[in-house]
């Protein structure tokens, strides 16, 4: 049972650091862009960046690493910090949702906010100019979401 326990705990620490440093990524990326752009974006400035291979990176970094938390957040995770409390999580991932809600970790409704933006960046955003202004302008508003479920956990466990 104690290397069980040492085996979750593990996991949990490296899911943590893992969803952790995309989000110093997310942050850093904000910080270097915010030198030359105020946040929320506009579609002018946005025309700018797109002429910058440096800041369109930057924004491309932002995008991949959100993309990148939320499912290391929903996949892995969660799921070992679950583990680690020595909950079982061999049950529908909206159960995993309700128990950390009820530690107040995160709220049910805005994690599937964070899924909606995440699933938005799985479609190809390059060709649309709107939808890549929306979705880095989401990740702006919704990225402190991230923060606070990490620092939760952190403070949990």
């Amino acid at each position: 049972m104690l290397s069980s326990t040492l085996v979750y705990k593990a996991k949990f620490e490296k899911s943590f650091l893992e969803s952790q440093t995309h989000i110093k990524r997310i942050n850093e990326a904000f910080d270097e862009l915010g030198k030359d752009y105020t946040f929320p974006i506009q579609n002018i400035d946005f025309e700018k960046l797109l002429e910058n291979r440096m800041h369109l990176a930057f924004a491309d970094q932002i995008i991949y690493r959100f993309s990148k938390a939320q499912d290391s957040m929903g996949a892995k995770l969660f799921k070992a910090y679950m583990l680690a409390q020595g909950s079982n999580v061999d049950r529908p991932f909206l159960d995993i949702l309700n128990s950390l809600e009820k530690l107040s970790i995160l709220e049910v409704d805005e994690w599937f906010e964070l899924r909606e933006i995440r699933n938005e960046i799985a479609h190809d955003y390059e060709d649309n100019m709107l939808l890549a202004v929306n979705i880095l302008n989401s990740i702006f508003k919704h990225k402190a979401e991230l923060e606070n479920i990490l620092n939760s956990i952190a403070l949990k466990s």
